[in-house]
């Protein structure tokens, strides 16, 4: 089945059509190599024979274009039982075209039935069998009779199709949707990061699509590296063939365009003549642009399908390769960001100078952002070291940057080709625990951070700024969920802090955080606050920013950058951070409460996740999405995300991360209005000796707790932990924390003071725990029977709860209310009709943003973002996107 094509099979249609009422006619298809014109062709004959039509066929052959109608013997082969005298006027090389033409329209007229010939490659066919093919198309209007041409474009076909009279219709290369729709058929488990280099690359051409797709799926990243695309022999055939026609001046012009990184003409003459000194001049690439292939314009020279450019450069030997990029390196010896590119293309063995001229290039793109290049450039220096250990160093960055790209493929094969014995002690604990998170075997936690701290002190010694802050930042966050020795914290906080002092990079007090919250996390929330008001941050460091937030108990800071970043990754396709951070602000909106945003954002960030292979985030979502179903009340929907969590993680035997299960369970049972059974969960959380004991996710639910304390009488091991947390309060100034043992002192003072200082504290960006006082103090002044005052508070209460999808809450409040005296309804929950995407999508059009934004946001197209609109406005009950907002009740 072919996709798209939809006007041009309707032009098929018509024709075959009109041949069978006995108004025949042809029709030529045109376009590029690997257009998909053979496909359109095949499929129309197909169809045709399916309803009834004959079908003849021919085709030219480049070896038989000197041969006089070797094209319409072909075809008179396919029909023995016309050809009849055909066959003998054909035998004759003397017989002029218009007598072979009349012969074929003798056999066309032979048959009874409707008749379809078809004629693939005409820009090969023999001169003698294209005239006469030719003049009988332009006489089958009084036939029953069809005729279906192909042709290439290039200046023979031009010269052919100019004078002929036929109809043409030109294939353009496929929409978006149609192009991925074809990559996700002929490669359907390839990772969203490289499908989208496939669909750049491949233009909308199909076969570039089917060929490279397939590449890429079998040898993943590596597949897709700039310069050096592994086209199969038939892609290559079909590029290459195309320059094989060429003078030899003009092919050798087109391999030094293909090798350059620009599109300056002078540049690549010039290179040119370094190859073959006094042979190419600029008029030497006009052949090639009269065929088409290539376009000049204001002397930027372009090809006109990027597969070219990678046939030509396989179609030539290595060491030929190798000479281009040195005379283009020489060329560009004033441009030493480009010329380092083509030295380590023409180097042929290590060279260490070079290896660290590109290591450098890599950093630099690193911080650019640009994850990709920094990748290859990491990956081509690894190949020219000549230091072991720094090979080793450079390939660990490459995985790095692979690991961002949400390319597992590549960062696989590259931590493959490391070499143990041959890494410094800190690249081989960043190894081991790469190799850990990719097979996801055991979950060591912080038995390695000792060996970390080590190699951070070195480091930091020996003025290694830029490779200590790579280092901490791949462990901060397994250091933050660890649990280490406190001793070894403090030795790598130091280690940041002294970094500092020297380093202005603004991920270092951030990563100190990660690793030290308490000590270190008011400082750190000093700094972020001021970059996020100085504004300029690039996506990637944002993200860490409020990853950096969250973990130090701001999750109101954190949501902001995450919206902030998600916007940049998308743009960069930094697939691989963003199913990440999607995650990760799900949790720190469900921590906030706020349960419609955090199920809003997870089903692309499991999915993202799903897509790339990369299981180990997975629990962090279920986690995320059961706290967002029992905060909704949804008390089976948690548990089954409880279950899956726990399923999970349980196999690594003591492990911090099963706090969130503990986390699920608990507040999905305090919503349910059993508070005995969420004490119980909750406060594992906080127990050292319990195996799910994570001190920092318990900052996030001491509120919880208090609350759970409250209703089942468990007020005096509450006032013990109280006492026990406000130390680590007073000290990191935590958000989190300092509001839950608000709520957990006005609950332990049970009186009208307590709540009124609980209420008087600024919460304003933490709208639940607000309401949670509200209702706290509601519900203990209804029951003292002073009804009058509980109901603005309880209504108040009931508002907030309902706006963030909190039901259970909400619930609970109106049945206060009620008691009170007072009813107060259930709003209608309109999105809850909506599937997560139509959520997604509709929350995104409250905010404002056109459909091509939307579209750019999700990876999908904007046809795609209308059609899910349309559905929503009828299910919502509204007829345009500006009643979106009341209708999902966003505030």
């Amino acid at each position: 089945m072919i996709l798209g094509r939809r006007s041009e099979f309707a032009a098929l249609s018509a024709l075959l059509g009109s041949a069978a009422a006995g108004d025949g006619g042809a029709l030529v298809l045109r376009g590029e190599a690997g257009i998909g014109k053979s496909a359109l062709l095949e499929e129309s004959a197909r169809r045709a024979g399916g309803s009834g039509v004959r079908v003849l066929g021919t085709a030219g052959v480049q070896a038989e274009v000197h041969i006089p109608y070797a094209g319409l013997h072909r075809l008179l082969r396919t029909a023995p039982d016309l050809a009849g005298a055909a066959v003998g006027i054909l035998g004759s090389p003397d017989t002029l075209p218009f007598r072979a033409a009349s012969a074929l329209l003798d056999v066309v007229s032979a048959e009874d039935t409707p008749l379809l010939i078809t004629v693939e490659d005409l820009q090969w066919l023999d001169e003698a069998s294209w005239e006469a093919l030719a003049f009988a198309a332009r006489r089958l209007s009084a036939e029953r009779a069809a005729m279906l041409l192909t042709a290439r474009d290039g200046p023979d076909v031009n010269r052919r199709l100019s004078g002929s009279g036929l109809a043409e219709v030109r294939l353009e290369p496929l929409d978006s949707d149609d192009s991925a729709a074809l990559l996700k058929r002929v490669a359907p488990g390839l990772a969203p990061s490289l499908a989208a280099q496939v669909l750049l690359t491949a233009q909308g051409n199909p076969l570039g699509l089917v060929e490279l797709g397939e590449a890429a799926a079998r040898s993943g990243g590596a597949a897709l590296s700039p310069g050096r695309l592994p086209l199969s022999e038939r892609l290559e055939r079909t590029f290459s063939g195309l320059v094989g026609e060429l003078p030899p001046v003009t092919r050798s012009l087109l391999l030094v365009a293909a090798l350059d990184d620009g599109d300056d003409l002078d540049e690549v003459v010039r290179a040119c003549r370094l190859l073959e000194p006094g042979a190419a001049g600029y008029e030497d690439v006009d052949p090639a642009v009269v065929t088409r292939l290539v376009q000049v314009d204001d002397f930027r020279l372009r090809f006109r399908h990027p597969l070219l450019r990678s046939a030509l450069s396989q179609s030539v030997s290595a060491v030929r390769r190798r000479r281009v990029h040195a005379a283009l390196a020489e060329v560009l010896s004033a441009d030493p960001e480009r010329g380092v590119w083509h030295r380590a293309a023409a180097a042929d063995g290590p060279d260490e100078e070079l290896a660290r001229q590109l290591t450098e290039t890599a950093t630099r793109a690193q911080h650019r952002q640009a994850a990709g290049i920094a990748m290859t450039a990491f990956e081509r220096a690894a190949r020219l070291s000549e230091d072991p250990a720094a090979r080793g160093n450079r390939l660990m960055a490459a995985v790095e940057m692979a690991s961002e790209q949400g390319d597992t493929l590549a960062a696989r094969r590259l931590l493959a080709e490391i070499r143990v014995h041959e890494l410094t002690p800190g690249d081989r604990a960043v190894y081991e625990l790469r190799q850990e998170v990719f097979h996801g075997t055991r979950y060591t936690g912080g038995e390695r951070l000792i060996g970390f701290a080590e190699t951070v002190e070195a480091l930091a010694a020996a003025g290694e700024a830029a490779r200590a802050v790579r280092l901490i930042n791949t462990i901060a966050l397994r250091t933050h969920y660890s649990n280490p020795d406190p001793a070894v914290v403090e030795r790598l906080a130091v280690a940041i802090d002294q970094m500092t002092a020297v380093h202005d990079d603004p991920l270092l007090p951030a990563l100190a955080s990660m690793i030290a919250p308490v000590t270190r996390g008011e400082r750190a929330r000093r700094g972020i606050r001021g970059l996020s008001a100085a504004g300029g941050t690039d996506p990637y460091t944002t993200w860490r920013l409020g990853l950096a937030s969250a973990t130090a108990g701001d999750s109101v800071m954190a949501c902001e950058l995450f919206a902030v970043a998600a916007v940049g990754l998308r743009a960069q396709g930094r697939l691989g951070v963003l199913y990440q951070l999607l995650i990760t602000h799900a949790m720190n909106a469900a921590h906030l409460g706020d349960a419609r945003t955090a199920l809003a954002l997870i089903p692309e960030g499991e999915s993202l996740a799903r897509e790339l292979g990369e299981p180990n985030w997975l629990p962090t979502a279920w986690s995320a999405a059961g706290t967002a179903e029992a905060l909704r009340g949804d008390v089976h929907a948690a548990a089954d995300r409880a279950a899956a969590t726990e399923a999970a993680l349980l196999p690594y035997g003591r492990n911090p991360l099963l706090a969130w299960v503990h986390q699920v369970r608990g507040i999905a049972a305090l919503g349910a209005g059993r508070p005995e059974e969420a004490f119980g969960e909750l406060r594992r959380v906080f127990d050292p000796a319990d195996d799910s004991y994570h001190p920092y996710t318990g900052h996030f639910l001491v509120a919880h707790l208090a609350e759970a304390a409250a209703g089942c009488g468990a007020t005096a091991e509450l006032r013990e932990l109280v006492d026990q947390l406000t130390p680590a309060a007073e000290q990191g100034r935590g958000p989190a924390l300092l509001a839950g043992l608000g709520y957990a002192r006005a609950v332990l003072a049970d009186s009208a003071a307590g709540y009124e200082r609980a209420l008087g504290e600024e919460l304003t960006r933490w709208p639940f725990e607000q309401a949670r006082r509200q209702h706290a103090y509601g519900a203990w002044l209804r029951r003292r029977r002073r009804p009058a005052e509980s109901r603005p508070l309880l209504r108040a209460a009931a508002a907030t709860f309902d706006a963030l999808g909190a039901t259970a809450w909400a619930d609970r409040s109106r049945t206060e209310l009620r008691a009170s005296g007072e009813s107060l309804r259930r709003p209608t929950e309109n999105a809850a009709v909506l599937t997560p995407q139509e959520t997604q999508i509709a929350r995104l059009a409250a905010d404002g943003l056109s459909n091509r934004d939307i579209a750019e946001r999700l990876f999908v197209s904007p046809r795609t973002v209308t059609t899910h609109l349309s559905r929503i406005y009828p299910k919502l009950g509204i007829r345009s996107r500006v009643e979106l907002a009341r209708a999902l009740r966003i505030t």
